[in-house]
């Protein structure tokens, strides 16, 4: 058997309850549909097949939540990182603007709706999300965001300074918006609970079984690995910021981008319920963004970006540590028991992509820093898509297959916008 590849340290690796007992795949086998990658949507969409009495098979290289899935920060929340409902129809049209729109709306309340149907063990939280907004110029984006939310049914709320005070327990914003659907959850808890729930279901999940190949077998595909294959009427990928060269030219079309998360040590009582009452999660109006939230065991979860990475450990103790002591001086001394990082899948104009690659193979690619909630949902979208083998129900136009040009310069132009965005948050 392959030895299963080690879970990067986290906070995540060190409290979540164990993953469901595997094979990695050895010689052949068929399925209906393979799907290939374990994180949030690879498995949702295997969940959702399987439901529907297809017949699945999951590839994951590593194990499951081995990539973004297992290693972000938890937050789940149902809004667009970039872009607006208004944008989306002026963008895409209003029948998949609205459908995007709808989509993007739901996806916190679907998410915490499957971990309650599965009974999924992952420490959630679903007492809201809010946005802050860090300067006075940025109060009227909140007032935007809600209005156009909120016109969608949305169950938002708009927050004058003194209400964000109140909720966050820091004089450092300027007012905000709240969505009542949003939370936060133990990320790699809901993969390994996706996972249970989806072998459950009848899904044949083999960790430790990269994915090698995909090639016409008459009229299936067969997906191959180092130790077997499998053979199937259509295939799903789904490995978003994590994707290889599986498919020419597919690892292209996204810039992976460094996320580095932190976990202080467990804060006193007192000092736990002066901050994000209610337990809500936070993450800002700024480009290089302050996100907050809080795990069971009263640990304050945050993070931050870094245009170099060199020495990065020492150089995100002191960047992040003054950065809580700013937002939150009752906290006193910052010291963290935790830093980890992963991957976010960002594509050049900023929305997600649906592709078909080929008739019978179909994925979707850039979560945009949303993967939670949607990448949960979207495991829905391409499992009806992939069931029904009909598009009238996408939510978003299928994408040609786009990579980026220049892609590894592009890469290093990217981890410099964050200087650019530094720049754009102290003018407002």
């Amino acid at each position: 058997m392959t030895e299963a590849p080690a879970l990067p340290p986290s906070l995540w690796a060190a409290t979540a309850p164990p993953g469901p007992e595997t094979a990695a795949l050895a010689g052949d086998a068929a399925a209906d549909v393979v799907v290939v990658g374990g994180g949030y949507s690879g498995l949702s969409t295997a969940l959702h097949l399987a439901e529907r009495g297809v017949s699945v098979a999951l590839l994951e290289a590593a194990v499951v939540g081995w990539g973004a899935s297992g290693r972000n920060n938890g937050q789940v929340i149902p809004t667009h990182s970039r872009f607006d409902p208004d944008q989306f129809v002026a963008m895409l049209g209003p029948e998949k603007g609205e459908a995007y729109a709808a989509l993007v709306r739901d996806s916190a309340a679907f998410t915490f709706d499957l971990i309650r149907r599965h009974a999924i063990d992952c420490d959630w939280v679903q007492n809201g999300w809010i946005q802050p907004a860090h300067r006075p110029g940025r109060v009227a984006l909140s007032r935007r965001r809600f209005e156009q939310w909120g016109a969608r049914g949305a169950p938002v709320e708009l927050l004058d300074k003194a209400q964000t005070r109140a909720i966050t327990g820091s004089d450092f914003w300027h007012g905000g918006w709240m969505n009542r659907d949003g939370g936060h959850i133990n990320p790699l808890a809901y993969a390994r609970g996706l996972a249970e729930a989806a072998i459950a279901a009848g899904v044949r999940v083999f960790e430790r079984s990269p994915a090698t190949g995909i090639a016409r077998d008459g009229a299936r595909w067969k997906v191959s690995t180092d130790a077997g294959a499998v053979t199937a009427d259509q295939v799903v990928l789904a490995t978003n910021a994590y994707s290889d060269d599986l498919w020419p030219g597919l690892r292209r079309t996204v810039i992976p981008v460094r996320s580095y998360q932190m976990a202080t040590q467990p804060l006193g009582e007192n000092v736990r319920r002066s901050i994000l009452v209610g337990d809500v999660a936070l993450s800002d109006t700024q480009g290089d963004l302050h996100f907050f939230r809080f795990d069971r065991g009263g640990r304050l979860v945050s993070g931050g970006a870094l245009a170099i990475g060199l020495a990065y450990d020492p150089r995100l103790r002191r960047r992040i540590g003054a950065r809580i002591a700013r937002v939150f001086p009752q906290v006193g001394v910052v010291r963290f028991d935790h830093l980890w990082h992963g991957y976010v899948g960002i594509t050049q104009d900023r929305m997600p992509h649906l592709h078909e690659l080929a008739p019978g193979v179909v994925g979707w690619i850039g979560c945009q820093g949303r993967g939670v909630a949607l990448a949960t949902i979207m495991g829905r979208v391409l499992a009806d898509w992939v069931a029904t083998r009909s598009r009238d129900g996408l939510p978003l136009p299928l994408s040609p297959l786009r990579p980026i040009p220049a892609h590894g310069f592009a890469r290093r132009i990217a981890r410099g916008m964050l200087l650019l965005y530094r720049w754009r948050d102290a003018r407002g």
